[in-house]
């Protein structure tokens, strides 16, 4: 399902939220003060506790949002490096084939590398790229486990070969896991709800202020930018490779430079 929010730049993202925030502050505000007359004191400590209740409340969907989204950073990171393990222990059980498949198993898993670095490092979520490599991917998969169960025919109580066999399938399986974590982030919903509500909270706070028959314009404006900042943070980590905050593949390119070095 396209997800038209994670596919629009960040930086117009935080000039349309920051903008809608000014304009819903503004009219809050404008609103607040032709009505001023009509608020007593007890009134007014309602709309300050009113204030409070909204801006503590979406300072509570942040946070939570906030952990969504770093949690599953976090959990990119670590498939990153599990991936890599898992193909690094397979390229080193293949040497337990027999001798004359040492070189072609080695550019498999080269080209294998290659393509899970140039589909994440250049290619978007979903795009015809993205599926033309995991296609050559699959290829790859499936010459490498061919190769696994000629050798376990041909000598059947290996147990190395029962060993690299078990390799591969890990490999498959891990390939599965990182693309669900890269495809699984916080919910596009939940983050237009997030827009909404930011911008409600700056029409309540433009209210309070008008009723009040001032506003300290620095923090105002400190207020939006925060909360326009951190709602692009949110959005920022749940850009696997496109966003500033990026998913390191040092494990990767130093696993390529590993096979490369033993293909030398």
């Amino acid at each position: 399902m396209t997800e038209l929010l994670y596919q629009q730049s960040e930086f117009l993202i935080a000039v349309a939220l920051l903008g809608c925030m000014v304009l819903g502050g503004e009219l809050g505000y404008w609103i607040g003060r032709r009505r001023r007359q009509t608020h007593n004191e007890l009134t007014r400590a309602q709309i300050i506790s009113i204030q409070a209740a909204t801006l503590g409340l979406l300072a509570l969907l942040l946070g939570f949002t906030f952990a969504m989204a770093l949690s599953r950073f976090e959990y990119r990171k670590q498939m990153v490096v599990q991936e890599s393990n898992a193909i690094g222990t397979a390229a080193l059980r293949s040497q337990f084939l027999p001798t004359t498949h040492h070189d072609e198993v080695d550019k498999l898993f080269r080209r294998y590398v290659e393509i899970r670095l140039e589909s994440v490092l250049r290619t978007g979520q979903g795009t015809s790229e993205r599926e033309q490599l995991d296609l050559e991917v699959r290829g790859v998969q499936l010459r490498l486990w061919r190769m696994a169960n000629e050798a376990a025919e041909a000598d059947p109580r290996s147990i190395p070969l029962g060993l690299f066999t078990h390799a591969m399938n890990e490999v498959i399986d891990i390939k599965t896991k990182r693309d669900i974590a890269v495809a699984n982030h916080v919910p596009e919903s939940v983050l237009l709800f997030l827009l909404a509500f930011a911008v409600l909270a700056a029409v309540v706070l433009g209210f309070g202020n008008g009723v009040a028959g001032r506003r300290i314009m620095s923090l105002t404006v400190a207020y939006h930018v925060i909360v326009v900042l951190v709602i692009v943070l949110i959005i920022d980590l749940d850009h696997p490779q496109q966003g500033l905050t990026r998913t390191s593949q040092q494990s990767m390119v130093q696993l390529l430079e590993i096979i490369d070095a033993r293909l030398r």
